[in-house]
């Protein structure tokens, strides 16, 4: 048994969930469930970024105080892991105490480097993305790529600093060597060629008058805030002990894999291998980069009003057929539309048309022969642990759905109804088996689902309601 550290990337807990934080919930839990499957030690690990400048003005919208906004906000991102039958072995808030305790440790270990210093600074800011902002990371309207539309603030107020310019070729080698593997390739050269520009210093500190006194306070300077970006990443270590419980955290840091998506690659790809060489701590091994949910085919924004609420379609039609479209209609390496009527699509050709038929013509089949099945050895196929390895979910569910095709044909060739009881007994047992192979490999990806087949074709077979009832 080796041990596998996964970590989803943290949410901002500014306002509701939507339909990207499901897809990314999904995609690393279905990481999490194939690497126990293999029979590996898992840590599972989510949380909730809170000590940023977005909360604040959120919670000063809303007319809250920043911890019960927070709060409430936090739990519905929980809440929306629990509908998906996701299960975090840590949820790691950003204001709690172990937190900021480990965030000052961290701090203070790159400051002793000499890593870390304080100067006045102005530019312009998003808030969106917590970050200061240089003209090469805007469009030719002068607005961020990640969200467009929204003003920049200018900014001038004294702040602490990161070297990072310090470790450009320290970087560059990491990335370049894959000892620090980033997923797919064309987000590594991507990585490769931002570090190639020249990296230049950034801001890990906001002034108490900015932050309104929220977040974590600077070691030694009672004025300044502790940066998001500093702090949040610092989640990935606080959540397993580190600065409070050193030996779980030297039991699972560092992370075998981050997952993460496109808007934050230079965060998880360069700002924070940096910070944790500076600090002397172990480095992450891999970082699967994950594309975007656009909706109708538009980018999803809250002036548009096609924000949509993950909770909404799992209440309508089941948290495994959301998992399904989310993983068999969606390729992690490019932008996918969400649109509900696909979704509806999707389940009734694949799911209550496809699965869903077959299973049930197997299974009255079985019963009406009075059949007892006995157990057989079940392994993942090895096109799921192929393409599962490689983040490949769509096709590693497309090679299970060419199963199920060739298990159709199979009964329909056969036709057992037509044949003498022993020969069609020796053909509902071989489908039987093959639906049992199938349930067994899409484990990661309909947990549900699969259990619900392994039990249902388990001893005496008895007909059960449909998986999954046809959409009119």
């Amino acid at each position: 048994m080796s041990k596998f550290y996964i970590t989803n990337s943290i949410p901002y807990v500014n306002a509701q969930p939507h339909i990207g934080h499901a897809l990314e919930f999904i995609q690393s839990d279905v990481v999490n469930r194939y690497q126990r499957l293999l029979g590996n030690d898992v840590f599972y690990l989510c949380g909730s970024d809170e000590n940023a400048i977005k909360n604040v003005q959120a919670a000063e919208k809303a007319g809250m105080d920043i911890q019960s906004f927070i709060d409430e906000h936090a739990k519905e991102f929980q809440d929306l892991a629990d509908a998906l039958n996701i299960h975090f072995d840590i949820f790691q808030k950003g204001s709690d105490q172990s937190h900021h305790k480990a965030s000052q440790k961290l701090w203070e270990l790159c400051e002793k480097n000499g890593d870390i210093y304080k100067k006045s600074y102005k530019g312009l800011y998003c808030v969106g993305c917590e970050e200061f902002k240089s003209s090469s990371d805007l469009d030719e309207n002068g607005e961020c790529f990640e969200h467009p539309g929204k003003s920049l603030e200018e900014v001038e107020e004294e702040n602490y600093f990161f070297k990072l310019s310090k470790y450009q070729d320290f970087l560059l080698e990491l990335i370049e060597s894959n000892t620090y593997e980033v997923v797919p390739e064309f987000r590594k050269n991507e990585v490769t060629s931002f570090i190639k520009t020249g990296l230049e210093d950034f801001s890990i500190s906001r002034s108490n008058r900015r932050a309104k006194n929220w977040g974590v306070p600077v070691p030694g300077d009672p004025e300044q805030r502790i940066y998001v970006w500093f702090d949040a990443l610092n989640i990935y270590q606080s959540g397993i002990g580190f600065g409070d419980d050193e030996d779980t955290y030297s039991k699972w840091w560092p992370a075998n894999l981050h997952v993460v998506g496109k808007g934050i690659i230079r965060f998880h790809a360069v700002y924070w291998p940096a910070i944790l060489q500076s600090a002397g701590l172990k480095l992450p091994k891999k970082l699967f980069v994950h594309e975007y949910f656009t909706v109708n085919g538009q980018k999803m924004s809250k002036t548009l009003g096609n924000v949509i609420n993950p909770l909404d379609m799992i209440k309508k039609y089941g948290a495994d057929a959301l998992r399904y479209y989310c993983l068999a209609k969606i390729s992690p390496f490019q932008d996918g539309d969400f649109s509900e009527e696909k979704l509806v699509e999707a389940y009734n050709s694949d799911l209550a048309n496809g699965l869903g038929n077959l299973v049930a013509r197997v299974a009255k089949l079985a019963e009406n022969n009075k059949l007892i099945f006995e157990d057989q050895p079940l392994a993942i196929d090895p096109d799921v642990i192929n393409f599962s390895e490689k983040f490949q979910f769509n096709n590693a569910l497309e090679s299970q759905w060419q199963e199920i095709a060739k298990a159709d044909r199979l009964l329909n060739e056969q036709k057992p109804w037509n044949l003498p009881r022993e020969e069609a007994v020796s053909v509902i047992k071989d489908l039987i088996q093959k639906i049992r192979l199938i349930s067994f490999s899409i484990q990661p990806f309909l947990p549900i689902t699969s259990k619900n087949i392994l039990k249902q074709f388990s001893g005496e077979i008895k007909s059960q309601s449909p998986l999954f009832p046809r959409i009119v």
